[in-house]
């Protein structure tokens, strides 16, 4: 819940930036010069690009935490087995351990969304994000019945 309210309130920060910085565009515009018109024209650009970033985001996490609920009442979500170091940390043996059995379930059944969502948090795990995140999103694609990216 902690993660939910920071994402909301960053979240809502950003598009408050992106308010500020538009209405800056909009009055460099206003000025009327080739020089700020070019300038202002940019400056709408940013807000926009940010958008859809944060938009995107938050469709895959919605997305995420539909086949995490999901999965959960299938009771097949991943157990938290791992090591952890005095401080909380979780030990690099013990993640690359667990994604080894993810991977070999995965190749067993490589068009199950759900070895493909356990994948995704074993390499979340051993802290390996981009791989997560494509991992998840072959999950989402799987779950959704849409055609799976190579």
């Amino acid at each position: 819940m902690r993660a939910k309210i920071t994402y909301f309130v960053l979240a809502a920060a950003l598009v408050g930036y992106f308010l500020l910085v538009g209405s800056r565009g909009v009055l460099l515009i206003r000025e009327g010069t080739a020089v700020t018109v070019v300038f202002g024209a940019a400056v709408l650009i940013l807000p926009l690009i940010g958008a859809w970033f944060l938009w995107h985001t938050t469709q895959f996490a919605r997305k995420a935490d539909r086949l995490a609920r999901e999965l959960e009442a299938e009771g097949g979500l991943p157990v938290d087995e791992l090591k952890r170091t005095p401080g909380g940390r979780i030990d690099r043996e013990s993640a690359d351990e667990v994604f080894a059995r993810r991977r070999a379930e995965t190749e067993e059944n490589p068009d199950d969304w759900r070895s493909w969502f356990r994948l995704a948090v074993a390499y979340h795990d051993a802290r390996d994000t981009p791989r997560a995140r494509k991992a998840m999103q072959r999950a989402i694609a799987l779950h959704e019945g849409r055609p799976v990216r190579a």
